[in-house]
């Protein structure tokens, strides 16, 4: 597996990375012995860059990975998030980042994991009620007592991240990008340029529709949350479908998959972009390891490009509730 340097500090991380948020909430029906054989093989292929939440779950992503991890933890870079905060029962109580918050987040979050310091440490969304300024400089206080080591933030605005900046370095944004989301293109991916920070793109394959194992609204379980998410329902889900078919028909000419493609077309972007593409299956994950090797020819670029430009997918990557969290 190739490595990328995550911004501008020591960090060297597998070129795709592996998100687990699927393998304890959200996307339907999981299966721990499942997810367990996953996170064992994704060390045996070199996918090390390893992204959970406190809210994933909740807590038990974290706990997940916490029965592995001492067979790996020197092989893993380990990323974890605090900011949105949630009852044991699911229930949301709302963005907290505060500076009392954040130390007690990370405390909890480093006993769930069972580990003595977290490798990238993100705040999960902004939260209006304190400044960035506030919150970043709580979270270099981790950084000074040993705790975390770099830091991140997730759904920033580049002008909360030049502001972050300024308190201490930041290390990567983490946002939603994709061929069908492409809005950080404007503004963020080029202050992330500006600033030497890595853009880790979550969702790097829209939530599994640009895999191209989607079909139809029952292929996903009735407890799905993408059953709710604006892009998968009705005519936007017709329209969103046709889109995919582009990509299988450019993969089907490559003789890869649809997500190898759309993979390939992210790390095509740049040095400074590190997919996290996220499953609980292990055929599945190895599949996705090999668009690592797969580069796209200019033309092929070129012709993706025009297919999917900005804000092509019908339909709001959040419901509007959500929305109102990102580019914060």
């Amino acid at each position: 597996m190739q490595q990328r340097k995550l911004g501008q500090s020591d960090l060297l991380v597998s070129a795709l990375g592996l998100g687990c948020m699927g393998m304890s909430e959200f996307y339907g029906s999981h299966n721990e012995a499942e997810s367990l054989t996953t996170l064992r093989r994704a060390v045996e292929l070199g996918v090390t860059f390893w992204d959970t939440a406190d809210i994933y779950g909740p807590f038990t992503n974290e706990q997940l990975l916490a029965k592995v991890l001492p067979e790996v933890r020197s092989d893993i870079t380990l990323a974890t998030k605090f900011g949105i905060e949630r009852t044991p029962d699911g229930g949301i109580v709302g963005l907290n980042s505060s500076p009392e918050y954040v130390r007690r987040a990370c405390d909890a979050s480093l006993q769930r994991l069972g580990v003595e310091q977290i490798d990238l440490y993100y705040q999960h969304r902004v939260d209006p009620r304190v400044p960035i300024e506030e919150t970043v400089g709580a979270m270099s206080e981790l950084v000074t007592a040993g705790k975390v080591r770099y830091l991140g933030l997730s759904e920033a605005s580049a002008d909360t991240l030049k502001r972050a900046c300024g308190v201490h370095p930041i290390t990567a944004v983490q946002s939603e990008y994709s061929l069908w989301s492409r809005d950080i293109e404007a503004e963020v991916i080029p202050a992330c340029v500006e600033l030497g920070v890595s853009l880790v793109a979550y969702s790097p394959l829209g939530r599994g529709f640009l895999s191209g194992a989607i079909n139809s609204i029952d292929d996903l379980d009735a407890d799905d949350w993408r059953r709710h998410n604006p892009r998968f329902q009705g005519e936007n889900f017709d329209r969103n479908l046709e889109l995919v078919q582009t990509v299988r028909d450019m993969a089907a000419a490559r003789e890869c998959t649809a997500s190898q493609f759309a993979l390939a077309w992210l790390l095509a972007q740049g040095e400074h972009v590190v997919p996290i593409p996220g499953t609980r299956n292990a055929n599945r994950l190895a599949e996705n390891a090999k668009a690592a090797d797969l580069a796209l020819s200019p033309d092929e670029l070129a012709e993706i490009n025009s297919i999917f430009p900005l804000d092509v997918a019908a339909g709001t990557r959040y419901p509007e509730s959500g929305m109102a969290l990102v580019n914060a």
